[in-house]
Order: structure tokens, then C-alpha cells, then sequence
């Protein structure tokens, strides 16, 4: 017999199935790999929404008059 198949017969139902993060949490692992994902491209999106709003501030904004900057 060969492994694959005693792996299946000693997991039954489960086989072929992703494992959850803990037994408690609803969430597969590849679910949490996404979540990783979406959450470090959202990072790096509002990073770079900080620095155009710092460049907006910093040198444009004095250039226009909007206040002045010491």
C-alpha cells in the first residue's frame, strides 16, 4: 500500500481538506496567507499616500502661500 493511500485511510474524511490555523479559528491557512497579503499591499498603498501628502505639505504647499513653514 502506498503512503498516499494509508494517509487517507487514516484520515478518513479530513483527506484532501486544509487544515485550519488553530482548531478554534475558522480560518484556513492559505485564508491567512491572503489575509498576509491584502494587508501588506494595503500598508505599502497607504504609505505611499503618506508621502505624497508630506511632499503636498512640505514643499508645494509653502511654495502656493497655504502657510508658512519654519
Amino acid at each position: 500500500m502506498g503512503d498516499a493511500k494509508r494517509r487517507k485511510a487514516a484520515l478518513g474524511d479530513k483527506y484532501g481538506k486544509e487544515e485550519n490555523i488553530f482548531p478554534w479559528l475558522p480560518l484556513t491557512k492559505s485564508q491567512g496567507e491572503q489575509f498576509v497579503k491584502w494587508t501588506t499591499k494595503g500598508a505599502w498603498v497607504g504609505i505611499g499616500f503618506l508621502v505624497a501628502y508630506w511632499v503636498t505639505i512640505r514643499l508645494i504647499g509653502p511654495t502656493l502661500g497655504w502657510w508658512q513653514v519654519s
